[in-house]
């Protein structure tokens, strides 16, 4: 996945695996724990993306909020899991693979939208 291969200077492959698998960690303790809430776009271009407002840049560890979706569907935790459903049903809006893939992101937590980087 692309954001595992985001190598810091003088940083190994699997030493950002493991930083990633962190970093993946944490975040699934805090969406689970209500500290970190899952954003859903709703219209316009950011319509489906995904955004993890209280998610800081220190945990964050260079991890985009889309990669950071891409990750959890396969390794959250249930409490995780219904949190990102919950979110998707709270604004009629399922998270939008292709709209991720377009780059849409926040850097707000899901106040404003921007599409690229």
């Amino acid at each position: 996945m692309a954001c595992d291969m985001r190598l810091r200077e003088r940083q190994t492959l699997s030493e950002r695996k493991e930083e990633v698998k962190k970093a993946i960690s944490t975040l699934d303790k805090l969406i689970a724990a209500g500290k970190v809430n899952v954003r859903i776009g709703t219209e316009g271009m950011s319509k489906g993306a995904i955004a993890f407002k209280g998610w800081g840049d220190n945990e964050r560890a260079g991890i985009t909020d889309a990669c950071a979706f891409r990750l959890l569907t396969s390794s959250a935790s249930t409490m995780t899991k219904l949190k990102l459903q919950q979110a998707q049903q709270m604004t009629g809006v399922s998270v939008n693979r292709q709209t991720l893939a377009h780059g849409v992101h926040s850097h707000d937590g899901g106040a404003t939208w921007h599409k690229g980087h």
